[in-house]
């Protein structure tokens, strides 16, 4: 193994050492003995952007399978043992990456390291159309829990579809449809693990009360006889022009409880300068309650009851700003509309004042400061910069990078890309379901409960 180590400076302390082991894992630890306890995070570079049209989905379905059983622990075995320990694992699907993630009391490392290097080097033998079917069923199960069954809970796949042109490999979100989730066969989930979960596409990131040299050990002895697999084609190309070019509208009637305007704004890519001063922006315009969009609508004009604007930060693609705003009452949605727009357009006249980038940047230092400040969220973030961007130090320096930005950088991406016509809008129009109008006569709530 070598190893490069990370100097201490503009990293508020924090260091990390990288070590590659010879069948391509890289290895990240970072030391921390204030607790007694340990994060182990694993980051595949396989995501949803990485999908086949007609097979979407397979990355999400493919994270479930991973707890599904693997050579040596069968069934749910390794959120038992990892419980059983004082721990707590689990799994997230993005569009750029799959992660899987301990956190442990520090004498229980070797057995979180045992459990990932297991599944990594032997899913494929226990993986079979029972346990197929069993997870299927359970991401069928969580799309309609979380997406088809909510209030609004298919808006995020309606706005990226709309974000992206079809065939773009964002055009899709994780979840998948679930006509491509019963088409998924055995062999499609089999031959998905021998591309994308190899040692040679992954990162493994360790942070806590760890002893380097013992880990490292550890690391060698569980992972190091994993082959590397040199199969993986590259992910499809997914940049566009700086903007989209015109307003892409649609009205969805739905039973929501208000009406609603969501928008989604094409941005810079992540780990660009433009991208944090997007972010600034952004926070001003609707980062919380101290908001100019939620001081004018909620506030003053009292014509919403929620406003907010977010990042969704993509690094092989543009980025979306994502604008989230319900009404109040009976308050029509071009009423909302045409505030949102004479708040942007103020801002990107304007731009901010002194007092909104000390507070935007202050609040985003914080959320910076939470996420490295744990074990768990800097062991991810080790992770993320090093599959995203090839050197996980930047982790430490992202709160020195968003302090940089200055107040004429935010309007500029403010100017250019908050128009309307870089923007994909859903209205949200209320409509009585139908279930609800049958039962109408009965008065008796109890009644109804009792059946």
């Amino acid at each position: 193994m070598g190893h490069t180590a990370t100097p201490e400076a503009q990293s508020g302390g924090l260091t990390a050492t990288e070590h590659r082991l010879a069948n391509g894992l890289r290895v990240v630890l970072s030391e921390d003995h204030l607790t007694p306890v340990a994060a182990v995070c694993l980051w595949y570079d396989v995501g949803s952007r990485h999908e086949v049209k007609g097979r979407t989905g397979l990355a999400h379905l493919f994270e479930h399978l991973m707890f599904q059983g693997s050579n040596s622990v069968k069934g749910t075995g390794h959120f038992e043992l990892v419980q059983g320990a004082g721990g707590s694992p689990n799994g997230t699907t993005s569009f750029e990456r799959t992660n899987y993630f301990e956190t442990m009391p520090a004498h229980q490392l070797e057995l979180a390291l045992w459990l990932e290097a297991d599944r990594m080097g032997s899913l494929l033998v226990a993986l079979d159309e029972e346990g197929l079917e069993n997870q299927r069923d359970v991401v069928k199960n969580e799309r309609r829990q979380r997406y088809d069954n909510v209030p609004y809970g298919t808006a995020f796949e309606k706005l990226t579809a709309l974000s992206y042109p079809d065939g773009h490999p964002y055009h899709h979100t994780p979840i998948g449809s679930m006509a491509d989730l019963d088409a998924a066969s055995l062999e499609d989930a089999r031959a998905f693990f021998r591309t994308y979960y190899a040692p040679n596409n992954a990162v493994l990131s360790i942070v806590g009360d760890i002893d380097p040299e013992q880990t490292l050990a550890w690391v060698e002895k569980y992972f190091g006889s994993i082959p590397g697999h040199d199969g993986k084609p590259e992910p499809r190309d997914g940049s566009l022009p700086d903007t989209i070019g015109e307003q892409l509208r649609e009205v969805v009637e739905e039973n929501v409880p208000a009406r609603a305007m969501m928008a989604a704004y094409r941005l810079p890519t992540d780990g660009t300068r433009e991208c944090d001063a997007a972010d600034l922006a952004l926070t001003v315009l609707g980062g919380g309650e101290s908001s100019r969009l939620y001081n004018r609508l909620v506030r003053r004009d009292r014509t919403a009851v929620a406003a907010g604007f977010g990042l969704l930060r993509l690094a092989g693609a543009p980025s979306l700003g994502w604008l989230d705003v319900k009404t109040s009452g009976d308050v029509e949605v071009p009423v909302i509309e045409a505030a949102v727009d004479e708040e942007l357009a103020r801002f990107a006249a304007d731009g901010p004042t002194a007092e909104e980038m000390e507070r935007a940047q202050a609040q985003l230092e914080r959320e910076w400061l939470d996420r490295l400040g744990t074990v768990a969220g800097r062991a991810d973030e080790l992770c993320r910069y090093a599959v995203l961007f090839g050197d996980p130090q930047l982790a430490f320096t992202a709160v020195q990078r968003v302090l940089a930005v200055t107040a004429e950088e935010v309007q500029a991406v403010a100017k250019a890309r908050l128009r309307p016509d870089n923007r994909a809008v859903l209205v949200y129009e209320p409509v009585a379901d139908e279930a609800e109008d049958a039962e109408a006569p009965a008065t008796d709530e109890n009644e109804e409960s009792a059946q």
